[in-house]
């Protein structure tokens, strides 16, 4: 199937539900090796009042959500739970419709761009810094994650040895918003990162090609070719080049990096004054970084599953998990 008629059926989607200001699809469908017609279809919607949009919804869809929420609260216990318990994002699973099995999560449009822009839960910033298909962008979120993929390169840099291949740093920033997940315990695939990379390399390439062409361009980086197309990289590890990454990440990222390294002031260019953090040595500033993304993402991770179990409901929150388990010990064995 072309990319033209593929995306007019994961379009078709959107007909039936209330309209959306962004919408992608994501996950294994997006694998160049998947094969698998049975796999659940993962969409991610952004709208602009979540709770006018369950409302108008389960006047529509009323099947999709669990029957205890729609019973006990409606459309605004579906929105506390995802405010106050999770982070945001309502999952309705295991949806069926034109004989496709789907996932859908609706977030705030401004939570989206919140997240995006200051990883403060790593979590939809996360899944941004994957390959998604965008099927609809109202507000040009493209040129908004542009931000959170220079981030994501800067951070998986700091935490890369000197020398490492291409295939190695597209896992490297797959793996960021893994660090930590409680559900990485249990109840995922020990092998996911090196799937996805290799099921969507073509995609990682062209996503983060601008990136890594700017580092070559600033003398961060060198490439040299390999056997299958997979360039060799070598970096610049000395610390005026390891500031540079750490001023990269998001404000939130640097905020919790300078109460534990503390920082300094400095002027820049347009005599603005800036707080830097301080750091020693790439090696320090990446132990830091990685303390502050491991406590974020497992803070985020661990309030979606609990919400993710009481939104769906017993039955299909024990389904979900079972597979999960399955994929999990198949990966172990």
């Amino acid at each position: 199937m072309d990319d033209e008629k593929r995306d007019n059926r994961l379009l078709n989607f959107l007909k039936v539900i209330p309209p959306v200001d962004f919408c992608c699809v994501y996950g294994s469908t997006l694998h160049s090796t998947n094969h698998d017609k049975s796999t659940m279809v993962d969409y991610l919607l952004g709208v602009s009042d979540p709770l006018q949009w369950h409302s108008e919804n389960l006047e529509i869809n009323r099947d999709h959500y669990a029957s205890w929420m729609v019973l006990l609260g409606g459309a605004k216990l579906i929105t506390g739970v995802a405010d106050n318990i999770g982070v945001g994002v309502h999952f309705n699973p295991y949806v069926t419709w034109n004989n496709k099995m789907l996932k859908y999560g609706v977030v705030r449009m401004h939570d989206l761009i919140q997240d995006i822009s200051n990883w403060e839960r790593l979590y939809l910033s996360g899944r941004l810094q994957k390959p998604v298909n965008v099927l609809v962008d109202n507000l040009d979120i493209r040129n908004v994650n542009s931000v959170n993929l220079r981030a994501a390169v800067s951070a998986a840099l700091l935490l890369l040895p000197p020398k490492f291949t291409e295939e190695d740093l597209y896992a490297k920033i797959c793996s960021l918003s893994y660090m930590g997940d409680v559900r990485m315990l249990f109840a995922e695939d020990r092998n996911k990162v090196k799937k996805i990379v290799k099921g969507q390399f073509d995609l990682f390439q062209s996503m983060y090609k601008p990136f890594l062409e700017e580092y070559e361009g600033k003398g961060f980086l060198r490439f040299s070719s390999s056997e299958n197309h997979h360039a060799n990289i070598s970096q610049d590890c000395g610390l005026p080049v390891a500031r540079s990454h750490v001023y990269s990440l998001p404000q939130t990222i640097r905020n919790q990096m300078e109460i534990k390294l503390g920082s300094k002031k400095v002027i820049s260019e347009s005599g603005k004054v800036l707080h830097e953090v301080t750091i020693g040595s790439k090696e320090q500033a990446a132990k830091c970084m990685e303390r502050v993304l491991r406590r974020t993402v497992m803070v985020s991770s661990a309030r979606q599953a609990v919400s993710g179990l009481l939104t769906v409901g017993a039955v299909k929150a024990a389904r979900y998990v079972t597979k999960k388990m399955e994929k999990a010990w198949r990966s172990w064995t």
